[in-house]
């Protein structure tokens, strides 16, 4: 089997991670040319292409494998600095800034539990990336190979992966009190709620329809949607009297309690299971993940 470059295989991550060659060549601190030259030997080795040049740039089939291979060596290097800093403290060098851990993780669970259970890795020193999607497609991410791992709704394994069970998410569908005694005094309805405007996440983001349908019965919803891609700023959004929101239960508690935000279906609770997926690798690194994150989600999140 051939060997290949380990400088190649970042230079090929810093494309795909980064969306281009001018990107990845200020990444890796070399030239646009020392790039393209270092993708084009891969190419030669492998024998095709690796990267689509398109709008945004894409691996190929076999780009994506390599891709998978540069993560795979990252993880080993990841686990030699782990295991060297436990033989002898200050003996290893923090990770290099292209060489971090990547993981997918949605954007609800990194407003609520997910940051504090990976708090304590942070301050070892793990050099993490946390990339954000919604939870029905962080599984793009480790499909492609892009990913170490990510927090997901599929429960189904991947091949050569492994799926631990995380909890439920609990939704509320919640809106600003002075907004609500104007608009729904009553609650949402199977007769007002095409009156109001929902705000979503972004387009991937079905909740505030599912909501819907499954507190009133029906099988096609259509709403009047705002669009805030951040959890914080849907939030806020809310709070401004933008509308009604679909949210997790854990970041709105304190909002409802205060009695700032009120739920508008009251018994209406739309339960997401989340699961962690992550490479069927021996790994250190990939072990503390994976226990800081069911350990919290353990504490934070319904049982499935």
């Amino acid at each position: 089997m051939s060997t290949f470059d380990p400088n190649a295989l970042e230079c090929l991550a810093a494309i795909v991670e980064e969306g281009g060659f001018e990107r990845a060549a200020v990444r890796l601190s070399i030239t646009q040319s020392a790039v393209s030259q270092r993708l084009r030997s891969l190419e030669v080795q492998v024998g095709t292409v690796l990267i689509v040049r398109s709008r945004p740039l894409k691996p190929t089939s076999a780009g994506r494998l390599l891709l998978k291979h540069a993560m795979q060596m990252r993880l080993l290097r990841a686990d030699l600095e782990r295991d060297l800093k436990d033989l002898a403290p200050g003996a290893a060098g923090g990770g290099r800034d292209e060489e971090r851990i990547s993981i997918a993780i949605n954007a609800d669970s990194i407003a609520t539990w997910a940051l504090p259970a990976l708090s304590g890795l942070a301050r070892q020193g793990l050099n993490m990336e946390i990339i954000t999607d919604d939870q029905d497609f962080t599984i793009e991410w480790l499909r492609e190979g892009q990913v170490l791992g990510c927090v997901t709704t599929l429960k189904q394994a991947l091949r050569s992966c492994r799926l631990v069970p995380l909890g439920a998410m609990r939704y509320v569908a919640v809106a600003d009190a002075a907004y609500a005694a104007e608009h729904c005094p009553d609650g949402l309805s199977p007769h007002n709620f095409r009156t109001m405007p929902f705000i979503a996440f972004n387009r991937k983001d079905d909740l505030q329809a599912e909501f819907i349908g499954r507190a009133f019965g029906l099988k096609h919803v259509s709403l009047s949607q705002l669009y805030v891609p951040s959890s914080e700023g849907q939030v806020r959004a809310v709070m401004a009297g933008w509308g009604v929101s679909v949210l997790p239960e854990l970041q709105v508690r304190e909002h409802l309690q205060s009695g700032r935000l009120v739920d508008v279906a009251a018994g209406q609770v739309l339960p997401v299971d989340l699961y962690w997926h992550c490479w069927n690798l021996d790994s250190a690194v990939l072990d503390s993940l994976t226990g800081a994150l069911t350990s919290a989600a353990a504490v934070s999140l319904a049982p499935h």
